[in-house]
């Protein structure tokens, strides 16, 4: 008998696209604000019951809309107040150690985010660190001297706002 447990975050048990319709759509604004809103209030804000509406969600879920629901972590809270973006280019002898290197990047503590690019740049990452000095050590020790890397750019953030994805 198939297990009817969820797969794993992002292999999609339905892999059939479909357009969401207005309460989809609602739905997701909703869950985009707070994905912790209680099954109760997201079918109220919407007009349907309890059941139909937790059946939309893992729905929504099983098609791969909804790739999945985190805490959004405030790096200041945790003593990290300097956010930077640096722009990483890999050395062109090294185009094959791309994929080694995005998974050192990754797993530094200091990487929030990382993006493999198609343009001017080969990366942008996404640091939080304590301070100037801490970023300094981060790119010097990380990046500068690491064998694949030709080149970074560093950027600091005097903001950071995530509005999300706009539901059309």
């Amino acid at each position: 008998m198939p297990s009817e447990s969820s797969p794993p975050l992002g292999v999609r048990r339905n892999d059939v696209r479909r357009d969401p319709d207005a309460i989809d759509r609602r739905l997701l604004e909703l869950l985009r604000d707070d994905a912790r809103m209680p099954n109760a209030r997201l079918a109220a804000e919407v007009g349907l019951a309890p059941s139909s509406c937790l059946a939309r969600v893992r729905a929504l879920v099983d098609a791969g809309v909804i790739a999945g629901f985190h805490a959004q972590l405030d790096p200041r809270a945790l003593g990290l107040g300097l956010e930077a973006l640096i722009s990483v280019n890999i050395r062109s002898g090294a185009r094959q150690t791309i994929a080694a290197f995005a998974e050192e990047v990754r797993a530094l503590p200091e990487v929030t985010q990382v993006y493999f690019l198609g343009g001017a740049e080969d990366f942008i990452l996404d640091v939080a660190t304590r301070d100037s000095d801490h970023l300094r050590e981060f790119v010097v020790e990380n990046l500068s001297s690491h064998p694949s890397v030709a080149s970074t750019r560093t950027s600091v953030v005097f903001e950071h706002t995530t509005p999300g994805l706009r539901i059309g």
